[in-house]
């Protein structure tokens, strides 16, 4: 890749830093309400059955007044059923895009790989039963082009902001990603 091209790829970079990862910028409504029955299933499944999560006798005395969900649920509350049948060809985003993908250049630059490296959570405060969801995410920082053992590539990071029905932040989440050229 010629310098110039190089400039271009990180100037498109650099242009996508706080837009919509979805390329439509609307928020994601929770198909549900926070729910004692997803909460359960939750807990018991990573085994942590902490008394705030399941009892509600215990949740209704103690700070949180009522049963809370684990703070690290928040991205499952609007999280879409992920769609297996044309993952290749979306370049493997796990959903169908209501816009087209932001990254898509990069895959053309013979960025194709993908691995997910990190997720980090910042809790405002626990969720609790009947919050109505809502996510936004956005595209916080891209690194310079790095050398790496899977190849050659961009470190992607997007950072989802969750709030409840009144507008309030109740969490974030930063993810990242290593979008890299395989075979180096």
């Amino acid at each position: 890749m010629t310098d110039t091209a190089k400039d271009e790829l990180r100037e498109r970079l650099d242009a996508l830093i706080g837009k919509p990862t979805d390329g439509v910028g609307k928020p994601v409504r929770a198909p549900d309400p926070v729910n004692a029955a997803m909460i359960r299933h939750w807990a018991y499944a990573l085994g942590d059955m902490s008394p705030a999560y399941l009892d509600p006798e215990f949740a209704k005395n103690s700070r949180y007044g009522d049963i809370v969900s684990p703070p690290v649920m928040l991205q499952t509350w609007t999280m879409p059923p992920p769609k297996l049948e044309g993952i290749h060809e979306r370049g493997g985003v796990p959903i169908e895009m209501k816009g087209e993908n932001p990254l898509q250049f990069l895959a053309d630059a013979g960025y194709t790989g993908i691995i997910a490296t990190n997720s980090e959570f910042e809790i405002e405060r626990y969720p609790r039963v009947g919050d109505e969801i809502t996510s936004e995410t956005v595209f916080d920082s891209i690194s310079d082009e790095k050398k790496t053992a899977m190849g050659d590539g961009y470190f992607v990071t997007w950072v989802t902001t969750y709030r409840d029905q009144n507008g309030e932040v109740v969490g974030r989440q930063w993810f990242r990603t290593l979008r890299f050229k395989t075979g180096n």
